[in-house]
């Protein structure tokens, strides 16, 4: 009975503390990285680059890299010449990924330290971009998507990837809504909600 009563209370302490994180969104902590290093079932990275579809020679945008999950195989897709920027609130989670790169010899990843809601990059900068399991750390979701709108070229794609079990799990719904608030048009889901990545585009530049 005591046991039972310790794995109730454990389970309700977890269930406790999911619902405030979902409730008070914030990036995985650098020591908390095995949850990021995982694997990654159904959001796997061959189903990411089915959907991303990155070419050589691409630029693409990486929000919130964790360890590096994607990063190195993004970066591998689109050479010779493409390259890959990853963008993250903590230093320790982009320097984690720029030693990975350097161990596996990829030059073409750059780290910046920013705010998803404010992206230190031009307008039209990036072919495509990506975040799995991150648009529900962002506080504000709409700023953010509004900024992946700016940064993109006209007619580029936006791939965003959720998991049923993340306490800041997006459902799909919920997402094209505040992407089409920013701009970004719903192209297609791969996979289910149990985890699923979502492909959104900016419209290309009217016809003179």
């Amino acid at each position: 009975m005591r046991m039972r009563n310790l794995l109730i209370a454990a389970g309700l302490a977890v269930a406790g503390a999911a619902l405030w994180w979902r409730r008070n969104p914030s990036a995985c902590p650098y020591g908390q990285r095995f949850w990021v290093e995982a694997p990654h079932p159904i959001i796997t990275r061959d189903r990411l680059r089915e959907v991303l579809d990155p070419a050589p020679g691409e630029r693409v945008l990486e929000v919130g890299p964790g360890t590096g999950y994607y990063t190195l195989d993004v970066a591998a897709w689109v050479q010779p010449e493409g390259s890959v920027d990853i963008l993250d609130l903590q230093q320790e989670m982009l320097d984690h990924t720029m030693r990975r790169a350097e161990e596996r010899g990829v030059a073409s990843v750059t780290p910046t330290r920013a705010d998803a809601t404010t992206m230190p990059y031009g307008d039209g900068t990036f072919d495509a971009a990506y975040l799995v399991a991150v648009l529900g750390e962002i506080p504000d979701q709409d700023a953010a998507l509004r900024e992946l709108a700016r940064v993109l070229k006209p007619g580029g794609r936006v791939v965003v990837g959720e998991i049923m079990g993340d306490p800041h799990y997006v459902g799909l719904k919920r997402m094209r809504l505040r992407a089409a608030g920013a701009g970004l048009s719903f192209e297609r889901r791969s996979g289910s909600p149990l985890g699923f990545f979502a492909r959104f585009s900016k419209p290309a530049s009217p016809t003179a």
